[in-house]
Protein backbone atom coordinates (compact mmCIF):
# COMPACT_ATOMS: atom_id res chain seq x y z
CA UNK A 1 0.00 0.00 0.00
CA UNK A 2 0.93 3.54 -0.64
CA UNK A 3 1.90 5.77 2.29
CA UNK A 4 -1.07 7.97 3.40
CA UNK A 5 0.13 11.79 2.95
CA UNK A 6 -0.64 13.76 6.41
CA UNK A 7 -4.03 15.31 5.95
CA UNK A 8 -5.61 18.04 7.85
CA UNK A 9 -7.04 18.25 10.97
CA UNK A 10 -11.04 17.48 10.95
CA UNK A 11 -13.10 20.42 10.41
CA UNK A 12 -16.85 21.47 9.71
CA UNK A 13 -18.43 20.87 6.75
CA UNK A 14 -18.53 24.17 5.71
CA UNK A 15 -14.32 24.99 6.00
CA UNK A 16 -14.15 21.54 3.76
CA UNK A 17 -13.96 24.17 0.99
CA UNK A 18 -11.41 25.70 -0.48
CA UNK A 19 -9.70 28.42 1.09
CA UNK A 20 -11.09 31.38 0.85
CA UNK A 21 -14.15 29.70 -0.16
CA UNK A 22 -16.27 32.42 1.51
CA UNK A 23 -15.04 34.96 -0.46
CA UNK A 24 -14.92 33.64 -3.80
CA UNK A 25 -18.61 32.34 -3.20
CA UNK A 26 -19.38 36.41 -2.51
CA UNK A 27 -17.51 36.71 -5.88
CA UNK A 28 -19.70 34.84 -7.74
CA UNK A 29 -22.87 36.88 -6.72
CA UNK A 30 -21.64 40.69 -6.76
CA UNK A 31 -24.87 41.93 -7.60
CA UNK A 32 -26.33 40.80 -4.19
CA UNK A 33 -28.84 42.90 -2.10
CA UNK A 34 -28.17 43.41 1.10
CA UNK A 35 -30.18 40.68 2.74
CA UNK A 36 -28.72 38.16 0.31
CA UNK A 37 -25.19 39.15 1.09
CA UNK A 38 -25.70 38.30 4.83
CA UNK A 39 -26.85 35.00 4.09
CA UNK A 40 -24.18 34.37 1.05
CA UNK A 41 -22.40 32.01 3.40
CA UNK A 42 -25.77 30.25 4.22
CA UNK A 43 -26.69 29.62 1.03
CA UNK A 44 -22.78 28.08 0.42
CA UNK A 45 -23.29 25.83 3.13
CA UNK A 46 -26.58 24.55 2.03
CA UNK A 47 -24.98 23.67 -1.09
CA UNK A 48 -22.55 21.44 0.78
CA UNK A 49 -25.37 19.86 2.48
CA UNK A 50 -28.08 19.55 -0.83
CA UNK A 51 -25.11 17.72 -2.78
CA UNK A 52 -25.58 14.84 -0.45
CA UNK A 53 -29.59 14.89 -0.95
CA UNK A 54 -30.23 12.16 -3.90
CA UNK A 55 -34.06 13.22 -4.48
CA UNK A 56 -35.34 17.07 -4.98
CA UNK A 57 -37.92 18.94 -6.38
CA UNK A 58 -37.39 21.51 -8.48
CA UNK A 59 -39.14 24.16 -9.88
CA UNK A 60 -39.88 27.90 -10.00
CA UNK A 61 -43.35 28.02 -7.61
CA UNK A 62 -41.44 27.61 -3.96
CA UNK A 63 -39.12 30.35 -5.51
CA UNK A 64 -42.20 32.69 -6.08
CA UNK A 65 -43.63 31.59 -2.91
CA UNK A 66 -40.87 32.77 -0.80
CA UNK A 67 -40.17 35.73 -3.00
CA UNK A 68 -44.13 36.70 -1.89
CA UNK A 69 -43.33 36.46 1.55
CA UNK A 70 -40.44 38.28 1.24
CA UNK A 71 -41.94 41.31 -0.45
CA UNK A 72 -45.03 41.38 2.31
CA UNK A 73 -42.32 41.77 4.65
CA UNK A 74 -40.57 44.45 2.85
CA UNK A 75 -44.24 45.93 2.51
CA UNK A 76 -44.99 46.17 6.33
CA UNK A 77 -41.66 47.52 7.41
CA UNK A 78 -41.16 50.20 5.12
CA UNK A 79 -45.26 50.89 4.46
CA UNK A 80 -45.26 52.64 8.09
CA UNK A 81 -42.78 54.98 7.78
CA UNK A 82 -45.08 56.10 4.82
CA UNK A 83 -47.73 56.40 7.26
CA UNK A 84 -45.58 57.69 10.31
CA UNK A 85 -48.31 60.66 9.86
CA UNK A 86 -51.18 59.22 9.09
CA UNK A 87 -51.65 57.02 12.18
CA UNK A 88 -49.99 59.64 13.99
CA UNK A 89 -52.90 62.16 13.14
CA UNK A 90 -55.45 59.27 13.59
CA UNK A 91 -53.92 58.28 17.45
CA UNK A 92 -53.17 61.92 18.44
CA UNK A 93 -50.26 61.22 18.66
CA UNK A 94 -47.40 63.53 18.21
CA UNK A 95 -44.49 62.96 15.63
CA UNK A 96 -42.02 61.72 17.65
CA UNK A 97 -44.62 59.87 20.12
CA UNK A 98 -45.22 57.32 16.73
CA UNK A 99 -41.88 56.91 15.95
CA UNK A 100 -42.08 54.16 19.18
CA UNK A 101 -44.45 52.00 17.06
CA UNK A 102 -41.53 52.00 14.23
CA UNK A 103 -38.98 51.43 16.68
CA UNK A 104 -41.01 48.66 18.14
CA UNK A 105 -41.06 46.37 14.86
CA UNK A 106 -37.38 47.29 14.60
CA UNK A 107 -37.55 45.67 18.26
CA UNK A 108 -39.22 42.74 17.13
CA UNK A 109 -36.57 41.81 14.26
CA UNK A 110 -33.86 42.43 17.15
CA UNK A 111 -35.34 39.65 19.32
CA UNK A 112 -37.11 36.91 17.28
CA UNK A 113 -33.93 36.73 14.68
CA UNK A 114 -31.28 35.08 16.88
CA UNK A 115 -34.30 33.71 19.85
CA UNK A 116 -36.23 32.05 16.96
CA UNK A 117 -33.33 30.83 14.97
CA UNK A 118 -31.93 29.33 17.72
CA UNK A 119 -35.16 28.06 19.41
CA UNK A 120 -36.46 26.54 16.33
CA UNK A 121 -33.06 24.89 14.70
CA UNK A 122 -34.43 21.60 14.89
CA UNK A 123 -37.77 22.33 13.30
CA UNK A 124 -38.39 21.57 9.30
CA UNK A 125 -37.99 24.35 7.49
CA UNK A 126 -41.57 24.42 5.52
CA UNK A 127 -43.20 23.95 8.88
CA UNK A 128 -41.43 26.99 10.37
CA UNK A 129 -41.57 29.28 7.23
CA UNK A 130 -45.56 28.30 7.90
CA UNK A 131 -45.62 29.13 11.41
CA UNK A 132 -43.26 32.37 11.14
CA UNK A 133 -45.95 33.84 8.21
CA UNK A 134 -48.42 32.88 10.45
CA UNK A 135 -47.55 34.86 13.04
CA UNK A 136 -46.72 37.96 10.45
CA UNK A 137 -50.45 38.05 9.36
CA UNK A 138 -51.52 38.06 13.18
CA UNK A 139 -49.12 40.85 13.88
CA UNK A 140 -50.16 43.07 10.76
CA UNK A 141 -54.17 42.19 11.09
CA UNK A 142 -53.38 43.65 15.08
CA UNK A 143 -51.54 46.47 13.97
CA UNK A 144 -54.97 47.45 10.99
CA UNK A 145 -57.10 47.07 14.42
CA UNK A 146 -55.18 48.96 16.80
CA UNK A 147 -56.97 51.83 18.77
CA UNK A 148 -54.00 53.61 20.42
CA UNK A 149 -50.27 53.49 20.53
CA UNK A 150 -49.58 50.70 22.85
CA UNK A 151 -51.23 48.71 21.11
CA UNK A 152 -49.85 49.63 17.52
CA UNK A 153 -46.75 49.24 19.25
CA UNK A 154 -47.30 45.77 20.74
CA UNK A 155 -48.86 44.49 16.92
CA UNK A 156 -45.92 46.14 15.38
CA UNK A 157 -43.44 43.97 17.68
CA UNK A 158 -45.11 40.72 16.89
CA UNK A 159 -44.67 41.32 13.05
CA UNK A 160 -41.25 42.05 13.24
CA UNK A 161 -40.73 39.18 14.96
CA UNK A 162 -40.66 36.66 12.15
CA UNK A 163 -38.25 38.59 9.66
CA UNK A 164 -34.64 37.16 10.32
CA UNK A 165 -35.67 33.63 10.74
CA UNK A 166 -37.97 33.84 7.49
CA UNK A 167 -35.19 34.99 5.27
CA UNK A 168 -33.06 32.37 7.09
CA UNK A 169 -35.73 29.66 6.55
CA UNK A 170 -36.07 30.69 2.88
CA UNK A 171 -32.24 29.98 2.24
CA UNK A 172 -32.70 26.74 3.41
CA UNK A 173 -35.50 26.02 1.07
CA UNK A 174 -34.43 28.36 -1.46
CA UNK A 175 -30.96 25.74 -2.27
CA UNK A 176 -33.39 22.44 -1.44
CA UNK A 177 -35.42 23.11 -4.23
CA UNK A 178 -32.72 24.34 -7.20
CA UNK A 179 -29.77 21.56 -5.78
CA UNK A 180 -26.01 22.70 -5.05
CA UNK A 181 -24.55 25.31 -7.21
CA UNK A 182 -27.27 27.19 -7.33
CA UNK A 183 -28.49 28.32 -4.32
CA UNK A 184 -27.13 31.69 -4.40
CA UNK A 185 -29.12 32.63 -7.55
CA UNK A 186 -32.14 31.00 -6.44
CA UNK A 187 -32.09 33.36 -3.08
CA UNK A 188 -31.54 36.36 -5.16
CA UNK A 189 -34.60 35.52 -6.86
CA UNK A 190 -36.30 35.27 -3.21
CA UNK A 191 -35.18 38.67 -1.81
CA UNK A 192 -36.03 40.29 -5.18
CA UNK A 193 -39.28 40.85 -3.11
CA UNK A 194 -37.79 42.94 -1.12
CA UNK A 195 -36.50 44.82 -4.21
CA UNK A 196 -39.67 45.04 -5.40
CA UNK A 197 -41.36 46.51 -1.87
CA UNK A 198 -38.79 49.56 -1.69
CA UNK A 199 -39.60 50.97 -5.02
CA UNK A 200 -42.91 49.35 -5.74
CA UNK A 201 -44.93 47.80 -2.39
CA UNK A 202 -44.24 50.74 0.46
CA UNK A 203 -45.07 53.66 -2.34
CA UNK A 204 -48.27 51.78 -3.24
CA UNK A 205 -49.14 50.88 0.25
CA UNK A 206 -48.38 54.82 1.31
CA UNK A 207 -50.65 55.56 -1.52
CA UNK A 208 -53.89 53.04 -0.48
CA UNK A 209 -53.46 54.40 3.14
CA UNK A 210 -53.71 58.54 2.20
CA UNK A 211 -56.64 57.38 0.39
CA UNK A 212 -58.53 55.16 2.04
CA UNK A 213 -56.57 55.33 6.00
CA UNK A 214 -53.70 53.62 7.49
CA UNK A 215 -55.23 50.44 9.02
CA UNK A 216 -56.26 49.80 5.52
CA UNK A 217 -52.77 49.25 4.75
CA UNK A 218 -51.70 46.94 7.23
CA UNK A 219 -54.98 45.14 6.11
CA UNK A 220 -53.87 44.81 3.19
CA UNK A 221 -50.64 43.75 3.65
CA UNK A 222 -51.74 40.89 5.96
CA UNK A 223 -54.01 40.00 3.18
CA UNK A 224 -50.36 39.10 1.05
CA UNK A 225 -49.03 37.64 3.87
CA UNK A 226 -52.02 35.39 3.73
CA UNK A 227 -51.63 35.13 0.20
CA UNK A 228 -48.13 33.71 0.92
CA UNK A 229 -48.92 31.75 3.27
CA UNK A 230 -51.17 29.52 1.18
CA UNK A 231 -48.21 29.54 -1.39
CA UNK A 232 -45.76 28.40 1.06
CA UNK A 233 -48.22 25.62 2.20
CA UNK A 234 -49.10 24.59 -1.38
CA UNK A 235 -45.63 24.98 -3.27
CA UNK A 236 -42.76 24.40 -0.68
CA UNK A 237 -42.17 20.50 -0.75
CA UNK A 238 -43.18 18.71 2.46
CA UNK A 239 -39.91 16.21 3.03
CA UNK A 240 -37.71 15.19 5.78
CA UNK A 241 -34.45 16.54 4.12
CA UNK A 242 -35.97 20.20 5.38
CA UNK A 243 -35.68 19.35 8.69
CA UNK A 244 -33.55 21.26 10.89
CA UNK A 245 -29.97 20.96 12.41
CA UNK A 246 -28.53 21.60 16.01
CA UNK A 247 -26.82 25.31 15.85
CA UNK A 248 -24.43 24.53 18.98
CA UNK A 249 -21.67 25.25 16.45
CA UNK A 250 -22.65 28.82 15.46
CA UNK A 251 -23.30 29.98 18.81
CA UNK A 252 -19.84 29.87 18.90
CA UNK A 253 -19.40 33.12 16.69
CA UNK A 254 -20.97 35.39 19.59
CA UNK A 255 -18.18 34.94 21.80
CA UNK A 256 -15.90 36.64 19.00
CA UNK A 257 -15.37 40.55 19.58
CA UNK A 258 -14.96 41.62 15.97
CA UNK A 259 -18.47 40.17 15.27
CA UNK A 260 -20.13 42.46 17.84
CA UNK A 261 -17.70 45.20 16.46
CA UNK A 262 -18.79 45.37 12.86
CA UNK A 263 -22.15 44.64 14.29
CA UNK A 264 -21.93 47.98 16.14
CA UNK A 265 -20.62 49.63 13.21
CA UNK A 266 -23.75 48.68 11.27
CA UNK A 267 -25.57 49.62 14.22
CA UNK A 268 -24.88 53.23 14.03
CA UNK A 269 -23.76 53.52 10.67
CA UNK A 270 -26.82 52.88 8.66
CA UNK A 271 -29.14 54.54 11.51
CA UNK A 272 -29.39 57.69 8.96
CA UNK A 273 -30.92 55.50 6.37
CA UNK A 274 -33.56 55.28 8.81
CA UNK A 275 -33.32 58.43 10.04
CA UNK A 276 -34.48 59.75 6.20
CA UNK A 277 -36.47 57.41 5.58
CA UNK A 278 -39.09 56.81 8.59
CA UNK A 279 -39.70 61.17 7.85
CA UNK A 280 -39.99 61.50 3.99
CA UNK A 281 -43.32 62.09 4.40
CA UNK A 282 -43.08 65.47 6.93
CA UNK A 283 -39.96 66.13 4.54
CA UNK A 284 -42.30 66.20 1.65
CA UNK A 285 -45.10 68.03 3.38
CA UNK A 286 -43.90 70.13 6.18
CA UNK A 287 -39.82 71.02 5.30
CA UNK A 288 -40.59 71.16 1.38
CA UNK A 289 -44.68 73.00 1.77
CA UNK A 290 -45.52 69.60 -1.05
CA UNK A 291 -48.87 68.31 -1.74
CA UNK A 292 -49.36 65.01 0.23
CA UNK A 293 -49.63 62.83 -2.88
CA UNK A 294 -45.76 63.43 -3.30
CA UNK A 295 -44.81 61.31 -0.73
CA UNK A 296 -45.05 57.77 -2.18
CA UNK A 297 -43.12 59.17 -5.39
CA UNK A 298 -40.61 60.27 -2.84
CA UNK A 299 -40.43 56.91 -1.26
CA UNK A 300 -40.01 55.52 -4.63
CA UNK A 301 -36.89 57.25 -5.45
CA UNK A 302 -36.11 56.70 -1.98
CA UNK A 303 -36.07 52.83 -2.85
CA UNK A 304 -34.86 53.30 -6.00
CA UNK A 305 -31.13 54.84 -4.70
CA UNK A 306 -31.74 52.52 -2.40
CA UNK A 307 -31.40 49.67 -5.17
CA UNK A 308 -28.54 51.27 -7.38
CA UNK A 309 -26.39 51.34 -4.46
CA UNK A 310 -27.04 47.60 -3.56
CA UNK A 311 -26.34 46.64 -6.90
CA UNK A 312 -22.82 49.06 -6.92
CA UNK A 313 -22.16 47.88 -3.41
CA UNK A 314 -22.29 44.41 -3.90
CA UNK A 315 -20.06 43.77 -6.76
CA UNK A 316 -17.13 46.00 -4.53
CA UNK A 317 -17.61 44.70 -1.12
CA UNK A 318 -15.19 41.46 -2.23
CA UNK A 319 -12.95 43.73 -4.63
CA UNK A 320 -12.17 46.09 -1.75
CA UNK A 321 -12.51 45.64 2.09
CA UNK A 322 -13.36 49.28 2.63
CA UNK A 323 -14.13 51.43 0.29
CA UNK A 324 -17.63 50.39 -0.14
CA UNK A 325 -18.10 51.27 3.56
CA UNK A 326 -16.06 54.14 4.17
CA UNK A 327 -16.93 55.99 0.61
CA UNK A 328 -20.73 55.30 0.94
CA UNK A 329 -20.32 56.31 4.61
CA UNK A 330 -18.51 59.19 3.23
CA UNK A 331 -20.97 60.17 0.70
CA UNK A 332 -23.67 59.99 2.99
CA UNK A 333 -22.29 62.55 5.30
CA UNK A 334 -21.88 65.15 3.34
CA UNK A 335 -25.65 64.52 1.58
CA UNK A 336 -27.21 64.68 4.93
CA UNK A 337 -25.82 68.00 5.95
CA UNK A 338 -26.92 69.46 2.49
CA UNK A 339 -30.74 67.66 3.52
CA UNK A 340 -30.63 69.29 6.83
CA UNK A 341 -29.30 72.69 5.55
CA UNK A 342 -31.34 73.01 2.06
CA UNK A 343 -34.24 70.42 2.19
CA UNK A 344 -36.60 72.47 2.29
CA UNK A 345 -36.05 72.99 -1.49
CA UNK A 346 -38.12 70.32 -3.81
CA UNK A 347 -34.58 69.67 -5.92
CA UNK A 348 -32.58 69.39 -2.92
CA UNK A 349 -35.16 67.14 -1.00
CA UNK A 350 -35.31 64.39 -4.09
CA UNK A 351 -31.60 64.34 -5.13
CA UNK A 352 -30.17 64.01 -1.77
CA UNK A 353 -32.92 61.54 -0.95
CA UNK A 354 -31.95 59.05 -4.19
CA UNK A 355 -27.90 59.86 -3.26
CA UNK A 356 -27.75 59.23 0.60
CA UNK A 357 -30.57 55.77 0.07
CA UNK A 358 -27.55 54.95 -2.69
CA UNK A 359 -24.82 55.85 -0.63
CA UNK A 360 -26.35 53.86 2.69
CA UNK A 361 -26.89 50.99 0.42
CA UNK A 362 -23.19 50.80 -0.86
CA UNK A 363 -21.96 50.88 2.32
CA UNK A 364 -24.41 47.58 3.54
CA UNK A 365 -22.56 44.94 1.48
CA UNK A 366 -19.45 45.14 3.24
CA UNK A 367 -20.64 44.72 6.44
CA UNK A 368 -22.33 41.82 5.39
CA UNK A 369 -19.30 40.25 4.02
CA UNK A 370 -16.96 41.48 7.01
CA UNK A 371 -19.45 39.90 9.32
CA UNK A 372 -20.16 36.14 7.57
CA UNK A 373 -16.44 36.07 6.74
CA UNK A 374 -14.87 36.71 10.58
CA UNK A 375 -17.74 33.43 11.34
CA UNK A 376 -18.26 31.60 8.07
CA UNK A 377 -18.35 28.26 10.84
CA UNK A 378 -21.68 30.26 11.57
CA UNK A 379 -23.66 31.17 8.44
CA UNK A 380 -27.55 30.91 10.02
CA UNK A 381 -26.87 32.87 12.83
CA UNK A 382 -24.77 35.60 11.28
CA UNK A 383 -27.47 35.72 8.62
CA UNK A 384 -29.56 36.32 11.39
CA UNK A 385 -27.58 38.42 13.46
CA UNK A 386 -26.73 40.91 10.36
CA UNK A 387 -30.46 42.18 10.49
CA UNK A 388 -30.69 42.09 13.66
CA UNK A 389 -27.86 44.58 13.46
CA UNK A 390 -29.71 47.10 11.04
CA UNK A 391 -33.01 46.90 13.15
CA UNK A 392 -31.21 48.49 16.03
CA UNK A 393 -29.98 51.07 13.58
CA UNK A 394 -33.96 51.16 12.78
CA UNK A 395 -34.60 51.59 16.79
CA UNK A 396 -31.98 54.07 17.14
CA UNK A 397 -32.88 56.38 14.33
CA UNK A 398 -37.15 56.43 15.57
CA UNK A 399 -35.28 57.39 19.55
CA UNK A 400 -32.67 59.53 17.98
CA UNK A 401 -34.78 61.39 15.24
CA UNK A 402 -38.09 61.43 16.98
CA UNK A 403 -36.03 63.39 20.37
CA UNK A 404 -34.36 66.17 17.94
CA UNK A 405 -38.26 66.39 16.06
CA UNK A 406 -39.87 66.86 19.45
CA UNK A 407 -37.01 69.29 21.27
CA UNK A 408 -38.57 71.48 18.63
CA UNK A 409 -35.63 71.65 16.17
CA UNK A 410 -37.62 70.88 13.15
CA UNK A 411 -38.49 68.48 10.65
CA UNK A 412 -35.23 68.12 8.72
CA UNK A 413 -32.99 67.99 12.28
CA UNK A 414 -33.59 64.42 11.76
CA UNK A 415 -31.13 64.18 9.62
CA UNK A 416 -28.52 65.99 11.67
CA UNK A 417 -29.33 62.63 14.37
CA UNK A 418 -28.73 61.04 11.18
CA UNK A 419 -25.20 62.42 10.63
CA UNK A 420 -24.01 62.08 14.32
CA UNK A 421 -24.91 58.67 14.31
CA UNK A 422 -23.06 57.75 10.82
CA UNK A 423 -20.07 59.44 11.97
CA UNK A 424 -19.56 57.69 15.07
CA UNK A 425 -20.09 54.36 12.88
CA UNK A 426 -16.94 55.71 10.46
CA UNK A 427 -15.22 56.41 13.30
CA UNK A 428 -15.81 53.05 15.32
CA UNK A 429 -14.98 51.21 11.79
CA UNK A 430 -11.68 53.23 11.33
CA UNK A 431 -10.82 52.69 15.05
CA UNK A 432 -11.27 49.24 15.00
CA UNK A 433 -10.02 48.17 11.14
CA UNK A 434 -7.02 46.41 12.56
CA UNK A 435 -8.77 44.44 14.68
CA UNK A 436 -11.11 42.70 12.13
CA UNK A 437 -8.20 42.02 10.08
CA UNK A 438 -6.37 40.67 12.47
CA UNK A 439 -9.91 38.37 13.24
CA UNK A 440 -10.09 37.95 9.52
CA UNK A 441 -6.51 36.57 8.98
CA UNK A 442 -7.01 32.30 10.20
CA UNK A 443 -9.41 31.95 7.17
CA UNK A 444 -7.02 31.91 4.62
CA UNK A 445 -4.29 29.56 5.88
CA UNK A 446 -0.79 29.86 4.92
CA UNK A 447 0.97 28.17 2.05
CA UNK A 448 2.27 24.88 4.57
CA UNK A 449 0.08 25.28 6.94
CA UNK A 450 -2.01 22.37 8.67
CA UNK A 451 -5.92 23.43 8.65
Amino acid sequence: MHPVPDAPRAAPAFFQQPASSVSAFHRQQRWQSMHEKAYAAQCAAEDKRCAAIPHRRSGKLPLFALALGSFAIGTSEFASMGILQLFSANLHLGLSSATNAIAAYAAGVVIGAPTITLAAARMNRRRLLLGLMGLFVVGNLLSSLAMNLGMLAAARFVSGLPQGAYFGAGAVVASYVVGPGRSGKAFSLVMTGLTVATIVGSPLATFLGQTTGWRVTYAIVAGVGAAALLALLLFVPRTRDLSGSSLVKEVGALRKPAVWTIMGVAALGVASIFAVYSFIGPYVTDAAGLDLGVVPIALALFGIGMTAGNLYGGRIADRHPSLGLVGGFGTALVLLVLLALYGAQPWVLFVTLVGIGAAMMTAIPTIQVRLTDLAPESPTLMGAMNLASLNVANAINAWAGGAVIGAGFGTLSSAWAGFLLTLAGLLLFFSTTRVTRTAQQPLTPQPGSRG
